[in-house]
């Protein structure tokens, strides 16, 4: 949880729509650095746009503040998405 923000604050900010949620914690991740809740929600955020490198940066810093984070399932999730490869594909 964000530290010294209500539930409701942090729910109304998990309800915006991805860019203006982006702009959101980024301000709220510039006064408090070490909140790794927040690096991970801006993380799902960036992969929601696709924005796969910045999702994974906020992932990795998330992870180097608390090694037990929910980042860390989400990483492990960008990476499968990432290297998986369909061998139908290939030619034979």
């Amino acid at each position: 949880m964000i530290p010294n923000k209500s539930e409701s604050e942090f729910s109304a900010i998990e309800q915006l729509p991805a860019p203006e949620a982006i702009k959101a914690l980024t301000a709220y991740l510039s006064a408090h650095p070490d909140d790794e809740k927040a690096y991970t929600l801006r993380g799902l955020r960036y992969w929601s746009l696709e924005k796969r490198s910045a999702a994974i940066n906020d992932y990795l810093k998330a992870l180097s503040l608390n090694p037990q984070s929910q980042a860390k399932q989400a990483l492990e999730a960008a990476q499968a998405i990432l290297s998986y490869y369909n061998t139908d594909l290939y030619n034979p």
